[in-house]
């Protein structure tokens, strides 16, 4: 049995560590409700532009049809582009995991189905490090977007895949990331970006028609552009505020454990002091029979 000093010293240090992640559980509640916040400032922008995308997609447009728009059978499907969100940073319990389980899921079942080409954008360091590990052909990636990530910085890592599309060297771009439900359920989920689909866009009410200022080619061209951009920053957010939902639920468990590990420590603690006590009163009283 260890002795009195040693318990001591190990309580001490899980005290120690209960405090810092009590303070990370704090902070990531604080962060948590301004990511929450965030992600549904950007849900109206968002729901905007996507009717508007789906009137566009449905009026009367004579002779043009934009790539993001293009149909594609499942069969013709050999070439993919990926946009895998994750975070930065650690302790978020298995959120990363989960995410990454299921983006291994999809490449295997592409891979499986005689996709030849498989191009991937990471957002966040650790789906970088990941796809770095698996050997995967990492075209382009970004880091470090901080608690508000800015589009500014999200546009140049995924336009390398818009514009592979546009010239025909992609299939179809898939979007990997973890959707925020509630502070206790994340979902990980992978979805198809483009070409932009029917499910996606959705069918409009009315019909509407348009007179576009200067041409159609251009004010279709910037508006699904946009439309892009809105699903990718959407997704980030929602990432962003699973990932704090998760890191406090993570550091809440890490706390509660701790505080359980402290009571099983004092418990055997008391127990060495007490068997230590009656050693010696043992050893007083043999002593003095003695004499």
């Amino acid at each position: 049995m260890a002795s009195g000093k040693e318990i001591r010293t190990k309580i001490k240090s899980v005290q120690n560590t209960r405090k810092i992640t009590k303070a990370m559980e704090m902070v990531a509640a604080s962060k948590m409700r301004k990511a929450q916040e965030r992600m549904r400032a950007a849900r109206p922008y968002c729901e905007k532009i996507r009717q508007l995308a789906a009137h566009l997609s449905h009026a009367n447009i004579m002779d043009y049809e934009h790539p993001f728009l293009a149909h594609i059978e499942q069969a013709q499907v050999k070439r993919v582009g990926l946009i895998l969100v994750t975070t930065d940073k650690g302790l978020c319990g298995g959120l990363n995991t989960n995410v990454q389980r299921v983006t291994l899921n999809a490449l295997k079942s592409w891979e499986g189905s005689g996709v030849t080409d498989i191009r991937v954008c990471c957002v966040g360091n650790k789906g970088f490090g990941f796809m770095q590990r698996l050997g995967a052909n990492v075209v382009s990636h970004v880091v470090q977007l901080g608690d508000r990530p800015a589009l500014e910085k999200l546009i140049g890592p995924v336009k390398v895949l818009l514009d592979a599309f546009q010239n025909g060297e992609l299939d179809v771009i898939h979007v990997a990331y973890t959707r925020f439900i509630n502070t206790m359920k994340q979902e990980p989920v992978v979805e198809q970006l483009l070409p932009l689909t029917g499910d996606k866009l959705g069918i409009p009410d009315q019909a509407w028609d348009y007179l576009y200022e200067p041409d159609p080619r251009a004010v279709i061209d910037d508006m699904l552009l946009r439309y892009i951009e809105a699903l990718v920053y959407q997704s980030v957010a929602e990432n962003l505020a699973s990932e704090q939902s998760a890191r406090m639920v993570a550091m809440k468990a890490a706390s509660d454990n701790a505080k359980n590990v402290i009571g099983e420590l004092q418990l055997v603690y008391n127990k060495t002091r007490q068997a230590s006590i009656t050693k010696e009163l043992n050893e007083i009283v043999g002593g003095a029979a003695a004499v």
